[in-house]
Formats: C-alpha cells, sequence, structure tokens
C-alpha cells in the first residue's frame, strides 16, 4: 500500500491504494461491485471473491494506514466464509469514519476478458454508494487484450484508488 499524508486547508488528505486478483471456476454466482452478474464463472474466494469491493477496501485501508484486506478479514477465519464483500466494505467503511476520515472519491478499473462489464456499471456505483456514502465513484473496465491469465478468461483483477479527507 502507498499513501501519502498532506496538510491542506486544516485538513488531512490521504490516498489509498488496492488491488486484487482471482480465478475464474465454474461454480456459485459472479459478484463484482456487490451486484450478481449472469456469467458462467465465479470468482475462486474464500468470500464471494469479489475483486472490485476487494479492491477498493484495501485502497480505503491503506490510506488510513490500517494495512489490508487480508489482515482485517483473513480467509483462515470461518466467519468470513462466503461472505458478500458488500458486508467487508461496511466493515472496513467503519474503520475509517472512526479514524475521522470521510471519502473525496474512489477511482476503480476492472480489468476482465469477460463478463461485458459496462451494463453494470452503475448499477454497482448505486451499491458501493450506499455503504461508503459518496456519489464520486468511478469505475472503468478494460480487457487485457489476450495477455495473460487475464486475457485468456482465466482471472480477473480490479484496481482501485481513493481520496479521504479528516478535519484538523
Amino acid at each position: 500500500m502507498n499513501t501519502r499524508t498532506q496538510e491542506h486547508d486544516n485538513a488531512v488528505i490521504r490516498i489509498g491504494f488496492g488491488y486484487d486478483i482471482h480465478k475464474l471456476v465454474k461454480g456459485r454466482p459472479l459478484y463484482l461491485g456487490g451486484v450478481k452478474i449472469p456469467f458462467s464463472k465465479e470468482l475462486l474466494a474464500h468470500s464471494d471473491g469479489d475483486v472490485l469491493l476487494h479492491a477498493i477496501c484495501d485502497s480505503l485501508l491503506g490510506a488510513v494506514g490500517l494495512g489490508d484486506i487480508g489482515q482485517h478479514f483473513p480467509n483462515t477465519d470461518k466467519k468470513y466464509k462466503n461472505i458478500s464483500s458488500l458486508i467487508l466494505l461496511e466493515k472496513t467503511f467503519g474503520l475509517l469514519k472512526k479514524s475521522g476520515y470521510k471519502i473525496i472519491n474512489v477511482d476503480t478499473m476492472l480489468v476482465a476478458k469477460e463478463p461485458k462489464i459496462s451494463p453494470y456499471i452503475e448499477k454497482m456505483k448505486k451499491e458501493i454508494s450506499k455503504i461508503i456514502r459518496t456519489k464520486n465513484i468511478s469505475i472503468k473496465a478494460t480487457t487485457n487484450e489476450e495477455i495473460g491469465d487475464i486475457g485468456k478468461g482465466k482471472a480477473i483483477c480490479s484496481y482501485a484508488v481513493c481520496l479521504i479527507e479528516k478535519n484538523v
């Protein structure tokens, strides 16, 4: 996690970065951005595998200096087995609020060969904004140009960056 703190007009502004990747396998439904996506594969993970929400959680935790998603919600803990990543985002947002920060914006990128993400972006933004209490959310999608496991449709990854602020 890369973070930077800056004093700005009686406020502390911090930036956080997050990343997550999971393999695609046959199985249960695919969730991205808290939205169930009709697709023949799921993301293999201890939780629901929502790489977009996991990357957002990591960016928020990193910005506050609270480590990463694995420290707070370890895959060795049975209570997180198959948990909705919306719950993990809610718990992460609670940690952020407890630290006195508010979210200015979140910018994300999903990387997948398939399924097509664009039809679900607005619904994803609505689900995420309900939890993190900002509409300043950007979700973009791209392919990996048939390069590597993501380009071959064997995995999906996501990147996220956030800007947070605390008045001092």
